[in-house]
């Protein structure tokens, strides 16, 4: 019987992908090409898929995976591998898969034959590096090559390319109870976790796998890692001469957003304190304070929740702007 795992981050599909190659199976990827009108998953998703019914990762939210899995099975989409498949074309399949209104989406299948690129690319995401997977759309041959942050997604009549690693790192300033929650939501959410803290006790008891632990002073910590404009960084420590030190210079980056935690009379007394020490009124505006949604949080696993969706909200708000600024649907 088929299985339907969840949506899974990238290094979720590439170790399943592994996995399965390495029990004898074979193994399809499916990457979302392209995308017209309201499609639930954007172009780069990824999705698995074995002869059995197994899958994993999601290029729909489930509308056309069903389909994908029986022509697979069948024998049909690896017949000619690597292929392109077409859903939603007319209004009348966009209904028949449950594709929203208008929506359309091409995708590209391709025959996992080796373990080896999967190896490569599991280890740069261990150590946060970033590489990039290129498909030769006619061939099937692949090649992996390092790449930036800026780079992402790219598809042209010949090649497809996608960054595999963690494109946005979060700066989280304080080693305490509430960073626990917070990059831990964020590893979810595919972030390179840097958590700074210099002083000793904190520093010590910081036991979340998956993130970089720094004991740099706040500051130092800025100018090494908030180095390009997908970097958040987010004060928690609440003491004012840490996450002030941070903010000093993470306010004068190119971070894509800065936070701090606290009260809204303690971030305005936090909010003059920076002024007088010569923040400018407009980096005094990139300041998210008191950083998080108002959603009537409480616990610190709420106020993580509060944090990563407001940022996330933005996140995709920039994104939704740059896409229309550059007409891509």
């Amino acid at each position: 019987m088929a299985t339907m795992s969840h949506y899974g981050t990238d290094r979720d599909v590439l170790r399943t992908a592994l996995d399965w190659r390495q029990q004898g199976h074979a193994v399809a990827l499916v990457t979302v090409l392209k995308t017209w009108g309201s499609s639930p998953r954007p172009p780069g998703s990824l999705m698995l898929m074995r002869r059995d019914g197994a899958h994993a990762g999601s290029v729909s939210g489930g509308c056309v995976e069903e389909d994908l899995l029986q022509r697979y099975r069948d024998g049909e989409l690896s017949e000619h591998c690597p292929t392109c498949v077409d859903y939603g074309v007319n209004r009348m399949e966009a209904t028949r898969f449950g594709l929203p209104c208008g929506g359309r989406l091409e995708l590209l299948i391709e025959q996992l034959d080796a373990s080896e690129p999967l190896q490569q690319l599991l280890a740069a995401i261990d150590a946060h590096h970033l590489l990039a997977r290129t498909v030769d759309r006619h061939t099937g041959a692949v090649t992996l090559q390092a790449a930036s942050a800026e780079q992402d997604f790219s598809c042209t009549e010949t090649t497809v390319r996608r960054v595999f690693g963690p494109r946005w790192r979060l700066l989280l300033i304080g080693a305490g109870h509430l960073s626990q929650y917070v990059s831990q939501l964020a590893l979810m959410l595919d972030y390179h976790v840097v958590v700074c803290d210099p002083r000793e006790d904190y520093a010590r008891g910081w036991q979340v796998e998956g993130t970089e632990l720094t004991e740099l002073m706040p500051d130092d910590a800025v100018k090494r890692y908030a180095d390009h404009g997908r970097t958040v960084v987010v004060a928690l420590t609440h003491d004012p001469k840490l996450d002030d030190l941070a903010l000093l210079d993470a306010l004068a980056s190119t971070a894509f957003y800065v936070g701090a935690i606290g009260s809204q009379r303690n971030c305005e007394l936090r909010r003059k304190r920076l002024q007088e020490l010569g923040v400018t009124a407009a980096q005094l505006q990139r300041l998210h304070a008191p950083i998080g949604l108002p959603i009537g949080s409480h616990t610190p696993p709420e106020i993580a929740v509060s944090i990563l969706a407001e940022i996330t909200a933005l996140r995709n708000q920039s994104g939704a702007q740059l896409n229309r600024a550059a007409g891509v649907a």
